[in-house]
């Protein structure tokens, strides 16, 4: 393990510059949630429009973060994650400052492509990076405390709006944004990810990890755990105001206040869940316990007409508590890897987790015309939590796994799997 580094004020720092980019990252994504219906309002589009408009737009970010995973997993397990973390965090920033000043629908449909482009890289980079330079008993705990205060992002885009227009909060992320990026040119690689960079085995290669079938099951199976917390957060937190409606809540609904609680929650979540893991010594049960918590929130939520508004709201932050397995899954996602996959799974396994939102939304859509809007949400959710629960069924644990390892290595000489714990 000597090519680790353990210092703890190298570690700590590396923890809390990802954990400050996670939250820039979260407030940009999550900000067009909140101005949605305003934006669009402002760009002239009708209310029947806001709805299906706002949809593509979503989906176009999110296309872009499924692209974007592809690209910078690639560029993290080949080039260093450090130039992930500050390539993809120049892009998206700009992204968003350029979306202040939109015109049109296709101009916001564009920027929300590219800026999901560059959101795609933080949360992976950041994980891995962190996750390499810390001690095997702890390393859990960094990815938890980036993971909770990131989230924190979308509480704070909440109260901006409240203070800005839509068009300067965009531009107020891509400052922060850039602000952050000062910071990030004061990292360095892992000790561990310099020692195998030369090393002779395939680096940053997606193909090689879906044409390899034990690693396509493990991969497979990091992605549909976390499908169901983009369920949640995509359709029935997004869309929150049309399903309160739907609820017969006693009054309005806000997306932004609907994102804000849901992602405390998360927070909370995402720091109880990292302990939970240490206590238990266990990834994978963490992870059921807090599914299973989620989906009983779900079940919760589909029975809570006549709500006031407050509770509404309450019930969408115990529904973040139990979407908290978030960071559990990016987590598992690097763990899961050797050091010359890492970067490449970490990265794109959570946007292909944001991405099914495309996935869930077209088959809300699709059941929309023959049942009404919550039971059609709830049959997606149906399918969502199974293929969510035989995932984690399935995952091997990693809590006590060494990560100082290759995939595809030859021989004990090059760190591969036969080459034991070090």
């Amino acid at each position: 393990m000597s090519s680790v580094s353990l210092n703890p004020t190298a570690y700590r720092r590396v923890v809390a510059i990802a954990a400050l980019g996670y939250f820039v990252d979260i407030f940009d994504l999550i900000i067009f949630g909140i101005v949605r219906v305003q934006s669009l309002r402002d760009l002239g589009l009708s209310e029947d429009q806001i709805i299906t408009t706002g949809m593509d737009i979503l989906n176009a970010q999110m296309i872009g973060m499924l692209l974007g995973g592809l690209l910078w997993g690639s560029i993290g397990d080949k080039f260093g994650r450090v130039k992930v973390l500050v390539g993809s965090i120049l892009l998206y920033s700009v992204a968003n400052i350029l979306n202040g000043f939109v015109a049109s629908v296709e101009d916001y449909k564009l920027l929300r492509f590219i800026g999901g482009i560059g959101l795609a890289g933080e949360l992976g980079a950041g994980v891995t990076l962190a996750l390499e330079c810390m001690p095997k008993h702890i390393r859990g705990l960094g990815g938890a405390v980036i993971a909770g205060v990131g989230v924190l992002g979308a509480a704070l885009a909440e109260i901006i709006v409240h203070y800005v227009s839509w068009r300067d909060a965009y531009i107020f992320g891509g400052v922060m944004g850039l602000a952050v990026l000062c910071f990030r040119f004061t990292l360095t690689e892992s000790n561990m990810f310099k020692c195998h960079q030369a090393d002779n085995v395939p680096h940053g290669s997606f193909l090689a990890i879906l044409s390899q079938r034990s690693l396509l099951k493990k991969y497979l199976a990091c992605v549909f755990i976390g499908v169901p917390i983009w369920f949640v957060i995509g359709l029935l937190v997004y869309f929150s105001p049309e399903f309160a409606q739907a609820l017969n809540i006693q009054g309005p609904v806000t997306a932004g206040k609907a994102i804000m609680y849901m992602y405390i929650g998360m927070s909370i979540g995402d720091i109880s869940s990292g302990f939970v893991s240490q206590a238990l010594k266990s990834r994978r049960k963490a992870i059921q316990i807090y599914m299973a918590g989620l989906a009983a929130g779900v079940v919760v939520y589909s029975q809570f007409d006549g709500a006031t508004p407050g509770q509404f709201y309450t019930m969408l932050v115990f529904l973040g508590i139990g979407a908290g397995y978030w960071a559990l899954m990016a987590i598992n996602a690097s763990e899961q890897f050797g050091v010359n996959f890492r970067a490449t799974a970490a990265t794109t396994v959570p946007n292909f987790v944001r991405g099914s939102v495309v996935l869930v939304t077209l088959a809300f859509s699709a059941l929309r015309p023959s049942m009404d809007m919550l039971d059609a949400a709830m049959v997606v959710g149906v399918v969502v939590f199974a293929l969510g629960a035989i995932a984690a069924w399935c995952l091997p644990e990693t809590f006590h796994k060494d990560l100082n390892l290759l995939e595809g290595a030859t021989s004990p000489d090059d760190h591969g799997p036969q080459a034991g714990n070090r």
